[in-house]
């Protein structure tokens, strides 16, 4: 393929706050935005939304793109087109948007689908993490549950059955809740405490449990600040590993302070239980070292226009499965309708997909999951 020229527009994601969405002939690309970030992910855009749209539409790349490595050439183009160190200093959104559209222009052209750039004939589907309950920085609801996030994670490993249990759970949720209201990404809004959720969620049998303790959004001058009690460090450690034994809590993700690497190194993990990165690692790299040489985790969230780069992140998922963490793909609060992401988890072959349940934009990734499913049989 021969990339000449391409075409940026600022759109609206799910929470009607602008992103970029790029255009190769008739085919789209777009990047979400997030709510809640890490201190230390990367920048949407270089100075401003307006300034990356500008650069594109007046760029003129000239670029043979023949496979995934090929995206080398198109960072290198704008490092020194933009007089960059690096091409992530472009701006995460802007820089996934890109490459993401000359990936799928690349495969309309081979005749193939998007996650065969990454592999032809992949082993395995990525496993759903539904959340289907907020709190934390998402909520509106008065006394809602300080955690960020409440999960249900299907025990199956089928695209269509995980799908279906999901949506069913949800809807199952809402009547259990008493809930008309649902956050930004489609998860019930409630007032209750952690605990109270937890155990509704401990009677789904056919799933397994997680949660966002997002600790980093409650954590202030040293200590943990929940509604009515305040916890230090050890005592958070403690509180959380009580969580995870009480309520065999499988998936648990951002418990301590982004910036606690030894702390997270004490809360329980396992084969059946995973601490989870996200605030802490970034999708960045050299955190993830840092994370692997301190034993952090054993399982990572992995933000595609968290680092911008999808050379980086081939990178991070390798360097994942060689130490034996869990990969999960993650979609941002604020999405578009571009369901590349589905993609993506099956071409890295990532261990999870989260993506929400509910909502278009969230069950565009799942459909897509389903569709990709029917696909791989038949190759």
């Amino acid at each position: 393929m021969f990339l000449k020229e391409v075409h940026a527009r600022k759109i609206l994601d799910s929470r009607k706050e602008p992103t970029i969405e790029i255009s190769i002939g008739n085919i789209n690309a777009s990047s979400p935005s997030g709510k809640s970030k890490g201190k230390y992910e990367t920048p949407p855009f270089h100075s401003s939304l307006e300034w990356n749209i500008k650069f594109l539409n007046t760029s003129t790349f000239n670029l043979e793109i023949h496979e995934f490595q090929d995206l080398k050439k198109v960072e290198s183009f704008i490092k020194k087109k933009a007089k960059l160190k690096d091409a992530k200093q472009f701006g995460a959104n802007a820089l996934f948007a890109l490459e993401s559209a000359i990936l799928k222009a690349l495969a309309k052209e081979e005749g193939i689908e998007l996650f065969q750039l990454l592999n032809f004939k992949p082993k395995k589907f990525p496993i759903p993490v539904g959340n289907v309950i907020e709190g934390g920085l998402h909520a509106h609801k008065e006394n809602h549950p300080v955690f960020q996030e409440f999960l249900l994670i299907p025990k199956t490993t089928s695209p269509k059955i995980n799908f279906k249990s999901l949506k069913e759970a949800h809807a199952k949720l809402k009547s259990i809740l008493s809930s008309n209201k649902k956050t930004d990404e489609g998860a019930w809004e409630v007032s209750i405490d952690n605990e109270q959720v937890f155990e509704h969620l401990s009677k789904f049998k056919n799933f397994r449990i997680g949660t966002d303790v997002a600790a980093s959004s409650f954590f202030c001058n040293g200590n943990y600040e929940y509604k009515n009690k305040i916890l230090d460090r050890e005592t958070q450690i403690y509180y959380t590993n009580s969580l995870i034994k009480d309520f065999n809590i499988f998936y648990c993700e951002d418990p301590l302070d982004e910036e606690d690497f030894k702390g997270f190194s004490k809360i329980h993990r396992s084969d059946s239980h995973l601490v989870v990165g996200d605030d802490l690692t970034v999708t960045h790299i050299d955190r993830l070292k840092k994370a692997i040489k301190l034993k952090s985790i054993n399982a990572m969230i992995i933000k595609p226009n968290q680092n911008g780069s999808l050379i980086e992140l081939a990178k991070i998922f390798k360097l994942c499965k060689k130490h034996s963490i869990k990969t999960i793909l993650s979609h941002r609060s604020g999405e578009t309708l571009d369901d590349a992401l589905a993609d993506y988890a099956v071409g890295f072959q990532a261990d999870f997909i989260k993506c929400g349940v509910s909502t278009k934009w969230r069950e565009a990734k799942l459909k897509r999951l389903v569709e990709i499913e029917k696909i791989v049989k038949k190759i």
